[in-house]
Order: structure tokens, then C-alpha cells, then sequence
């Protein structure tokens, strides 16, 4: 990996790409909004580039088959790299439930020598059921709803992240800081 750019002020411009993956509720977008307020405290230039709106706005017309959901996070991390190149913290809290849809993401990074992190925020299903922020896991057990993640439908955690949060035992809070370590300690934050 190189090292990060600096100014002569001596503060990192070098932007990278926190890919946060994990279930439905599992706490992706809170801990990346937390995350993102910190490091513009900072003065870091961080962006969220939230899953529901990449869905409104860049994937519509996308369903939730395998094709799709891979078309999704190709064109997530597409723009996720371009920020990135461009000095931007991308915070990027998507499921991206196949592992080898994660992994051509990080390959178009180390192919560009952008800095890439993926986290996985592995807070059990039974926990993400019981937050259903959505309220997807109440219309899968209604029968109203099929494909959810984790569910009736494969997630493939990640083999080996940059970092596993355990959302369940800390907070929101600790979760950012736990990712924001990750980032200092590779001169990205």
C-alpha cells in the first residue's frame, strides 16, 4: 500500500473507500453516518453512500436477483473509488451479500492503488430481527416479503475484513471509533 499523500500542512489528503457490509439492521448506516460526522469534525471530506438512495437514484430498475444485486455494488463501488481518488472518505454501508461481488470491488481499487476497507458489522440475525429498522424481517415472517438477506435469501460473510464489529456489544459510537483506529492507523484519518 502507499503511503498517503500529504500538503504541506501535513494533513492526509489521500482519500479511501470503508466498505461497511453486514445484514439488514445490523447497524451499517447509523455506525457510517457516526463515523462521517467524526471525521468531518476533523476536516476530513466524507460521504455516505447509502444503499436506499444508490437503489432510488443510480441502481432503479435493479431488482434483487443475484445479477442485479451484483450490477448494485459494481456501481456502488465504482463511485465509492472515484471519491475515493479524489481525496473523499466513501462510507459505504451496503449488504453486498456476495463475496465475489466484494471482491471485484477491492480489486478495482488495488487496480487504481486506492485505499479500500471492508468491515463487516456481523451482528447476528437474531439481533437484526429484533431492531428491524425496516421492517423487512416482520414481513418475511408474514409471508409478505421473500429474498431477505440472511434470511431466505445467502449472505457470504466475509472471510477475512479489515475489521469485525460485533454491533450488539458496544456502542454506536465505539463501533466508529473502532472503524475511525482502523483509518489512523493506515494514515487515512
Amino acid at each position: 500500500m502507499t503511503a498517503p499523500s500529504t500538503n504541506q500542512e501535513n494533513h492526509v489528503t489521500t482519500g479511501a473507500t470503508v466498505w461497511l457490509t453486514g445484514l439488514p439492521s445490523a447497524g451499517k448506516t447509523t455506525i457510517a453516518h457516526e463515523l462521517a460526522a467524526r471525521l468531518r469534525e476533523q476536516g476530513r471530506p466524507a460521504e455516505v453512500l447509502d444503499g436506499d438512495e444508490i437503489r432510488e437514484f443510480l441502481s432503479a430498475g435493479l431488482g434483487f436477483s443475484r445479477e442485479d444485486r451484483h450490477t448494485n455494488v459494481q456501481r456502488i463501488g465504482f463511485v465509492a473509488e472515484l471519491l475515493a481518488r479524489n481525496g473523499v472518505l466513501a462510507l459505504v454501508p451496503v449488504i453486498a451479500p456476495y463475496a465475489d461481488s466484494r471482491e471485484a470491488v477491492r480489486a478495482r481499487h488495488e487496480a487504481n492503488g486506492t485505499p479500500y476497507v471492508e468491515v463487516h458489522v456481523a451482528t447476528p440475525v437474531e439481533v437484526c430481527s429484533v431492531r428491524d429498522v425496516k421492517g423487512l424481517y416482520a414481513k418475511q415472517a408474514a409471508g409478505e416479503l421473500s429474498g431477505l438477506t440472511g434470511v431466505d435469501d445467502p449472505y457470504e460473510e466475509p472471510e477475512k475484513p479489515d475489521l469485525r464489529i460485533e454491533s450488539q456489544h458496544q456502542t454506536v459510537q465505539e463501533s466508529a471509533a473502532a472503524v475511525h483506529a482502523v483509518l489512523s492507523e493506515r494514515g487515512l484519518a
